[in-house]
C-alpha cells in the first residue's frame, strides 16, 4: 500500500472525523498502525505515509559463517528440506555462539542462489547443458545445403499385414533451410539402413506430384548416430553421391532440433484425430487403419504443412525453398540412384526358367544371353514384384514376378505369410504327435516293464 492508498483511508479521520478505532473494524487495520500513519501525517504531511525501504534489504542477516554453511548444505546433494536444513542451521549457529536465523532467513539465503549453480550441483552437467548453455540456432544459408534426418516412434497402433497391432515408425528427411519436408519412410519394425535409404530416395528424386517440389543431393546430411545411420552402405553411398555426413554429438539432439519440432506438430496436428492414437490414458486403444491408409494421411499432411506459413521463417517452407528459382543437384539417373541407396547387392545365377530369390520367381526376355551367368540385383523392399538387374554395375532389365505380375507385393508380407504359413504346420504338428505317442505309450510301457526284469552283472557278458 502506498502513500496515496494510506491517505484515502486516513482522510476518513482527518476531514470526516471518524473515530480510528470504526475505521480499524472497517477496514481491519490495526488501531496502532492507523495511529502510527496519523502521527506520520501530522509531522509530514502525505509524504510521510509513503513507504520507507528497509536500509538492509537485499542483504543477509546472518554470519558469513552460517551463510557459508547453508549455502554448503542447499548445493549437497541429495539437498535436505528447508526444515531440515534449518535445523540444522540452529545447531550450528549455536555452536557457533551466535544468533540463530529464522526459517525465513534460511530460505531467503537458499532462494538466492544462481539457479545455474544450483543445477550443476544436484543435478549435474548435462542439466546444466540442456538448460542453461547458450545454444547457436544455426539456418542454412540456402536450400539443400543441409538437411536433417531422424526416426520417431509414432503413437499410433495400426493393423499389421498379421491381423495383429503394430506401432509403426516414420523417417523423415528434413531441409535445414527452408523446413521442408523432402521425404518421408512409414514402416513397422526397427530401423534400418534399409528404411533410410528410402526416405532418402523419395527425398532426393523428383515427385509424382508436381506440388511436392523439393528434391536433389544435399550438401550436407545431420544425422544421429544409430547403427542405421552409421551402417557402411550409406557412408558409400554419402561418398558416391558427394553428401558430407555430420553425426550429432551423443546425448546432444539440440542439434536435430527442427526435426524434432516437426515431430511434434504431426503428433499434435494429424494423429490425435486419427484412430488408434495412444495417450497416458489408453496404452492399447483398437486399431482400424493399416500402414497404407496411414502412409496417406502423412502424405496429406505433409502436402498441407509444405504449403502453409511456418512461423518461424515467415513464408511456407515450400516458397522458401522454390525462391527465386534455382536448379538443384541431381543424380545422373534414378537407376544410379537406386543404385547406391537400395539394398545391398544380391548375387544370383541367372536359370533357366528366370532369376529365384525369396522365393519367386523372375523373368525378362533380355536375361536369355546371361542364363547360367551370374549377376546383381537390387530390389524394393516396399515393392518385390520387380527387381533390378545388373551386369558388372551395368544395368541390364528390370525382370517381373511372372506369378504376381500386377500384384504389389512387399518383402514383409511375404515374410508375414511365411512366418503365418510355419505357425499353422508346427500348430499341425504339435496336434498330432501327442495322439500317436499316446496310442504308442501303453505298448512302450509293457516293453520297459518287461525289461525291467532282467538284470545283467558283468560276469555275464
Amino acid at each position: 500500500m502506498d502513500g496515496l492508498d494510506r491517505w484515502h483511508v486516513l482522510r476518513l479521520h482527518v476531514e470526516d472525523r471518524i473515530p480510528l478505532t470504526v475505521l480499524a473494524r472497517q477496514t481491519e487495520i490495526s488501531l496502532r498502525t492507523l495511529q502510527r500513519w496519523h502521527h506520520l501525517y501530522k509531522s509530514g504531511g502525505i509524504a510521510a505515509l509513503e513507504p520507507v525501504s528497509r536500509t538492509d534489504a537485499g542483504t543477509r542477516r546472518a554470519p558469513d559463517e552460517l551463510v557459508a554453511f547453508i549455502e554448503r548444505l542447499a548445493l549437497t546433494r541429495p539437498r535436505p528440506s528447508i526444515a531440515t536444513l534449518h535445523r540444522l542451521t540452529v545447531t550450528e549457529a549455536h555452536r557457533l555462539g551466535c544468533p540463530s536465523p529464522s526459517y525465513a532467513t534460511v530460505r531467503d539465503i537458499i532462494t538466492a542462489l544462481d539457479p545455474g549453480l544450483v543445477t550443476l550441483a544436484l543435478d549435474g552437467p548435462s542439466a546444466y547443458r540442456d538448460r542453461f548453455e547458450l545454444v547457436f540456432r544455426h539456418r542454412a544459408e540456402r536450400p539443400n545445403a543441409t538437411w536433417q534426418a531422424d526416426h520417431t516412434e509414432l503413437d499410433i497402433l495400426i493393423t499389421g499385414p498379421s491381423g495383429a497391432p503394430e506401432r509403426p515408425w516414420l523417417t523423415t528427411v528434413l531441409d535445414d533451410f527452408s523446413r521442408a519436408i523432402c521425404g518421408y519412410m512409414l514402416f513397422t519394425g526397427a530401423p534400418s539402413a534399409m528404411n533410410t535409404a528410402l526416405a532418402l530416395r523419395q527425398a532426393i528424386w523428383r515427385k509424382e506430384d508436381p506440388a511436392w517440389a523439393m528434391c536433389g543431393l544435399p550438401d550436407v546430411l545431420h544425422i544421429d548416430h544409430g547403427s542405421d545411420f552409421t551402417s557402411q552402405h550409406l557412408e558409400y553411398t554419402a561418398v558416391a553421391l558427394k553428401i558430407r555426413m555430420i553425426f550429432s554429438t551423443i546425448g546432444r539432439p539440440q542439434g536435430r532440433g527442427k526435426i524434432e519440432r516437426f515431430f511434434g506438430t504431426l503428433n499434435t496436428e494429424l494423429l490425435s484425430t486419427l484412430p488408434g492414437r495412444i495417450t497416458p490414458g489408453v496404452r492399447h486403444p483398437k486399431p482400424s487403419l493399416d500402414l497404407a491408409a496411414l502412409d496417406q494421411e502423412i502424405a496429406a499432411f505433409i502436402t498441407a504443412y509444405n504449403e502453409r506459413t511456418h512461423r518461424e521463417i515467415g513464408t511456407s517452407p515450400k516458397t522458401a525453398w522454390v525462391a527465386d528459382g534455382w536448379l538443384p543437384r541431381m543424380p545422373e539417373s534414378l537407376a544410379e540412384l537406386d543404385g547406391l541407396l537400395l539394398t545391398v547387392p544380391k548375387h544370383r545365377t541367372v536359370q533357366r526358367d528366370g532369376i529365384h530369390f525369396q522365393g519367386q520367381r523372375y523373368l525378362s526376355p533380355t536375361l536369355a544371353p546371361f542364363v547360367g551367368k551370374p549377376v546383381t540385383i537390387r530390389y524394393d523392399p516396399r515393392d518385390i514384384s520387380e527387381i533390378r538387374v545388373y551386369d558388372h554395375d551395368t544395368f541390364i532389365c528390370v525382370a517381373i514376378d511372372e506369378a504376381h505380375p500386377n500384384q504389389r507385393l512387399s518383402l514383409r508380407e511375404i515374410e508375414t505369410a511365411r512366418r503365418a504359413r510355419r505357425r499353422e504346420l508346427r500348430k499341425t504338428i504339435n496336434d498330432r504327435v501327442p495322439r500317436v505317442a499316446n496310442r504308442k505309450e501303453p505298448r512302450a510301457a509293457a516293453t520297459v516293464a518287461r525289461r525291467s526284469k532282467l538284470r545283467t552283472y558283468e560276469e555275464d557278458e
